[in-house]
């Protein structure tokens, strides 16, 4: 009884809306009876009797709505433990929050590099318990001043992870990637100074990053795979041996070769305090996207890691890359990036393989044409007793092919659900949640891409009139406007070659002009020359009559004489 009597206190604001539906009922019950006790009503009667009625039932409705709110608030405040600062929290942001019930399904996400901090970002939507695992697989390279200073472990791939999980991640990261510029800190960056720091306080270099999500309000938790000291050592397949982990794909394309395999040196490094734990307690384990033979595979030859993988009874997922690497992963298929892993681990280390459509805008994939790379084939025939799952994942960001975190989680999240239903366990909590998050998040990508198309077709032709499109136009629109793009850049280029042309052509013959007014003299200059001529042959004919005239009677007076 006492705890019946505990909804009706003050604090828990509930009698408002019990009274509310009280009244809703009077008024609903007041306009029936005079329905049927009324033998005769005018058209004022009869509003009046509507009104009433309709004033009562919308009291009982908007009575049940607010008391149910109000109960799950309660329940909220009652659980929750962000509960303690109540003038700092929002109750009612707390209702779908899906950290309420703290029921998301634990994942372990294994990796480094963008990769790994991309499957991150999506999956912290659906789920607080996860738990990353990140190469530290600097050693050997070129030190910054901030490590040499302060002697701390490489720590880049881990810095990142907690900025993907945490709540507020650009924030967060423009605060860890600040390196001070004057002072006695010149040179040294945040993030190192808080790591060693955070080491001094907590005594312990893993207990100083798992207390990370405590002070940057993190969604998960993040651990070293080591804190040995691991240096990637690859095997080239015409035998020569790379010590140093950048080293590895100039290496690789350098000697036109191929790696052969990869192991760690030296090869008894120790998994740090926690990692096969959360290896054993996960629900799904994923593996990748990420470098193959720098950030995915070490990992796994880390000391009791592949077998503690082995031996869980999670699903274990490898998410593919989409494009190849220079120097490492060149002509690779899907199923040669699953084989990689399996030779240097063996079997039982995946279940599943996640691999994109391959459905890209083709001037993306020219872009890294041009840099050695190219789609990775996504033949799967020569692998056997894993399950590849063909999703969309791909997305393009500021001009580059990325995994998209929204469709990474949601197939997933979308793989663990069907295991549940699997188990038949449809009317369990986390299946229930994770099923409506998953419904949920869909539709809202679904309006967005729409969203996205019209304004797209809206800055195009703001004028056009909107025409019914099939199936193929509304999935390729995308790749169809690339196309014709570069069509009209084409066209484009080719005119600009025939103006050039043209004018190189115009040019000539202004040339071939000038050439032969030099060579060839002008019709009036040869009129001149000629009548000069003409003049001359006249004067010299004239000139030769004369000198026969006078010449003959002097032979005639000779001829005289000498008779």
């Amino acid at each position: 009884m006492k705890g019946f009597m505990r909804w009706f206190q003050s604090s828990t604001k509930m009698k408002r809306w019990i009274f509310l539906i009280l009244i809703g009922i009077l008024l609903t019950c007041y306009g029936i009876a005079n329905v049927l006790v009324a033998k005769e009503m005018s058209f004022t009667e009869v509003g009046k009797i509507i009104g009433i009625f309709v004033v009562g039932f919308l009291s009982i409705v908007f009575g049940l709505v607010f008391l149910n709110k109000r109960t799950l608030e309660v329940l909220v405040e009652s659980t929750d433990n962000r509960m303690d600062q109540k003038d700092k929290v929002n109750v009612k942001s707390l209702i779908f929050n899906k950290t309420v019930y703290d029921q998301g399904p634990n994942i372990v996400v294994i990796g480094g590099g963008t990769g790994l901090n991309t499957v991150l970002a999506g999956l912290k939507k659906y789920t607080s318990n996860i738990t990353a695992i990140v190469t530290v697989s600097d050693y050997g390279e070129g030190q910054t001043r901030s490590r040499q200073e302060l002697g701390i472990l490489p720590l880049n791939d881990i810095k990142d992870s907690i900025v993907s999980l945490s709540a507020k991640g650009q924030e967060l990261e423009k605060l860890m990637n600040y390196e001070f510029q004057g002072g006695k800190l010149q040179g040294l960056s945040f993030s190192d100074i808080y790591f060693s720091a955070m080491k001094e306080v907590n005594t312990n270099f893993t207990d100083s990053i798992m207390k990370c999500d405590e002070v940057f309000n993190m969604i998960g938790k993040v651990l070293p795979v080591t804190l040995d000291e691991m240096n990637i050592t690859a095997e080239l397949a015409n035998g020569y041996v790379v010590t140093e982990k950048s080293r590895i794909p100039e290496v690789v394309y350098d000697k036109v070769t191929k790696i052969n395999r990869i192991y760690l040196n030296p090869s008894n490094c120790r998994p740090a305090p926690g990692v096969l734990k959360a290896i054993e307690e996960a629900d799904c384990i994923v593996v990748g996207p990420g470098s193959l033979y720098t950030n995915v595979i070490p990992n796994l030859l880390v000391n009791g890691v592949a077998k503690a993988i082995k031996e869980s009874v999670a699903i274990k997922v490898y998410i593919s890359n989409i494009m190849t690497e220079p120097g490492q992963t060149d002509n690779y298929s899907v199923s040669d990036h699953v084989s990689a892993i399996l030779d240097h681990c063996g079997k039982g280390i995946v279940d599943y393989c996640i691999y994109d459509t391959g459905e890209i805008v083709p001037e993306f994939i020219k872009k890294y044409n041009s840099e050695g790379q190219d789609l990775v084939d996504q033949a799967t025939d020569e692998v056997k007793g894993i399950t590849f799952l063909q999703r969309n994942l791909s997305m393009i960001s500021e001009g580059f092919i990325r995994h998209d975190p929204n469709l990474v989680a949601s197939s997933i999240i979308e793989l663990i659900c069907d295991d549940l239903k699997y188990q038949d366990k449809q009317n369990d909590p986390q299946y229930m949640m994770l099923n409506n998050k998953l419904r949920h998040d869909k539709q809202i990508q679904k309006r967005q891409k729409q969203m996205e198309r019209r304004n797209q077709k809206q800055l195009k032709n703001p004028k056009q009139e909107k025409k019914n499109q099939s199936k193929f136009s509304s999935k390729y629109s995308d790749r169809i406007a690339s196309i014709k793009e570069a069509d009209e850049k084409s066209k484009k280029k080719m005119r600009a070659r025939e103006n050039r042309q043209g004018l190189d052509e115009k040019r000539g013959r202004v040339k071939t002009k000038t050439g032969n007014s030099k060579q060839t003299k002008s019709p009036v200059k040869r009129a001149a020359s000629a009548g000069k001529r003409a003049v001359k042959s006249s004067r010299e004919i004239e000139g030769r009559e004369n000198f026969e005239q006078t010449s003959k009677p002097k032979s005639a007076r000779g001829r005289r004489s000498l008779k």
